[in-house]
């Protein structure tokens, strides 16, 4: 049942630890999970949710660490390597969005991800995003928003892609401490531990030194994808 929830020796296999790590952590409350009849529980959407701060809030060498747990899942599945460059296409790369307010990125980012011709419900999905960023903003204080609904959108997908905007100037976007976001990306995927890692994988590339100077005085659309192309062979 895909909705069910992990038990302890489930948790352990999907994250690449072992039962004793998985209970430190839950004991510790550093994991969300509840004892049924003794036994802890852990429901799949809350470890996802959890694993998404997780990554949201690393450095570097976390980012990697967690980044392999994903992949080694992956491989476990015979699921492919992730790559953001073989994601992200040049129809969903702008680097001159015309927005000069949340609303209007959203609306903007959406319109840009329809134009790939794998989004089908351009209005379920600005809806859904609009959704999650009223939740919590998913802007960062580095100037970059890592757009994404709250679930993942399967049945308007055609597959899973990645589109990326970039706006003349800074807008005030939830990144907190009066931050100004200017690069959005939107991250359209099929099922969750897929989002999870590309999430991992786009936030690695995004801790890379000099990647995101770089990012920002890329010329064009072509100039920006064969910067994703030349960081991701370097990792």
């Amino acid at each position: 049942m895909p909705h069910a929830d992990f038990d302890m020796e489930g948790l352990a296999r999907y994250l690449h630890l072992s039962p004793s790590q998985v209970a430190k952590l839950a004991e510790r409350g550093k994991l969300p999970g509840r004892k049924v009849a003794g036994q802890w529980r852990f429901s799949k959407a809350e470890i996802h949710h959890w694993l998404e701060r997780r990554i949201g809030a690393s450095d570097e060498d976390e980012l990697v660490e967690v980044e392999g747990v994903l992949a080694r899942s992956a491989i476990s599945d015979a699921e492919e390597a992730v790559s953001i460059a073989a994601l992200l296409s040049l129809e969903a790369l702008d680097a001159t969005l015309n927005a000069r307010t949340p609303s209007s990125v959203i609306r903007a980012m959406v319109d840009l991800a329809t134009g790939t011709g794998w989004l089908w419900d351009p209005e379920k999905m600005a809806e859904a995003v609009r959704s999650r960023e009223e939740m919590h903003p998913t802007a960062l204080e580095n100037g970059v928003a890592l757009l994404h609904p709250r679930r993942r959108m399967s049945g308007i997908l055609g597959q899973a892609f990645i589109a990326l905007g970039r706006t003349p100037k800074g807008l005030p976007f939830g990144g907190g401490r009066g931050a100004l976001t200017d690069i959005y990306f939107l991250i359209c995927s099929t099922d969750d531990r897929e989002h999870l890692r590309l999430l991992a994988r786009l936030s690695r590339i995004l801790t890379v030194p000099g990647f995101l100077e770089s990012l920002r005085e890329a010329p064009d659309a072509e100039a920006i994808h064969r910067l994703f192309v030349e960081t991701e062979a370097e990792l």
